[in-house]
């Protein structure tokens, strides 16, 4: 088994911007077909060419609160200044009240902000150079990928290695705030510090954002560090959730409107078969109960990918858009039967 190092590594892009920053369009540049600029002409680049094209587009965080200092990662999504990191950078800020120092990759210290939200930060400068944002839908196995950051502070740190798995379930984050990610992971080294910051393809584009890291079980995030296992929210998924906050200020998730039995150890994922707490185990009128599945339902697959712990169901569930419509296959009994449902949204921020 494997803990996750939450802190500065870890966390779900969330949250809300104040009203006078929002946005009537988004504005985020499309996935391109053109070789990032800087580099030579093809598809594919050496981790030099990439490295040198991607670093200008990064920045290092760092918020300052009462008992000490949190730094981290990001990077540019949009010219007049519009930055994404990772949740656990910014939290300590808002929860104690800290102040937030971006720092440019040329050594420009932008200095406090009072404004961001928890994953997008809005900086007072035009004219930055943007990354692009790929499509992690196609990332398969294999492909090699670059890590860009501040790892324990060391700014403009390049990594390389693949991507050694998809569809990784990983929960990540503090106990009140926890994000479940699913993940692409990689054996490119991502450290504390690393925590925001882009995860590209030999193309210089974004498939990632570097968000957690394993460790051997009994160590602490204090001691936390790369062992070769590091996860990355998905840039479609980041995507999304940083189009919703620019122009609307909030973010939604999709939900399927049931509670999970964490107990449950038997094949697939179990609704659970009472009202715990008051809650429901399947909300009224929601798209399960409108689709029929009743508490003590098993739940065996999604889209077809069969899922066998509670995690793997919501972050499949997560990774899509409110409004899709998912097929499940749930037990009821001893009756198999697939489900069609369509996912609603809840709101953050």
């Amino acid at each position: 088994m494997l803990s996750l190092a939450a802190g500065l590594v870890g966390g779900l892009l969330g949250a809300s911007l104040a009203r006078h920053d929002r946005l009537a369009d988004a504005g985020l540049p499309a996935v391109p077909s053109a070789a990032p600029a800087g580099t030579s002409s093809g598809s594919t680049f050496s981790v030099a060419e990439v490295a040198a094209a991607v670093l200008p587009s990064v920045v290092s965080l760092e918020v300052v609160v009462s008992d000490g200092v949190v730094t981290g990662s990001g990077f540019v999504l949009r010219a007049d200044g519009y930055l994404l990191t990772n949740h656990h950078v910014v939290a300590d800020a808002i929860n104690g009240g800290g102040t937030l120092t971006v720092t440019l990759a040329d050594g420009r210290e932008v200095g406090s902000t009072t404004e961001y939200d928890l994953a997008v930060v809005k900086v007072d400068l035009d004219g930055l150079t943007p990354l692009l944002l790929g499509d992690s839908d196609a990332v398969v196995v294999g492909d090699p990928v670059v890590a860009i950051g501040s790892p324990l502070g060391l700014t403009g740190t390049v990594t390389s290695g693949i991507v050694s798995a998809v569809h990784r379930p990983v929960q990540a984050g503090q106990d009140t705030d926890t994000a479940f990610i699913d993940a692409i992971q990689t054996d490119a080294a991502v450290n504390p510090g690393n925590s925001g910051g882009p995860l590209v393809d030999s193309a210089g584009r974004v498939i990632g954002v570097a968000s957690a890291i394993a460790q051997p079980p009994g160590a602490t995030s204090d001691s936390a560090g790369s062992i070769g296992l590091g996860f990355a929210i998905p840039s479609n998924q980041a995507r999304r959730t940083a189009d919703q906050l620019i122009e609307t200020g909030r973010a939604t998730y999709p939900v399927i409107g049931v509670l999970l039995d964490d107990t449950y150890s038997g094949e697939g994922v179990r609704v659970s078969l009472e009202d715990p707490m008051g809650r429901e185990a399947v909300v009224t009128d929601g798209p399960a109960d409108r689709a029929g599945i009743v508490p003590g339902d098993i739940i065996l697959s999604i889209d077809g990918r069969p899922v066998t712990a509670p995690d793997e169901l919501i972050v499949a569930i997560r990774a899509r858009t409110p409004g899709d419509t998912v097929l499940l296959h749930v037990r009821s009994g001893t009756r198999e039967r697939d489900v069609s449902l369509v996912l609603d949204e809840v709101g953050t921020g």
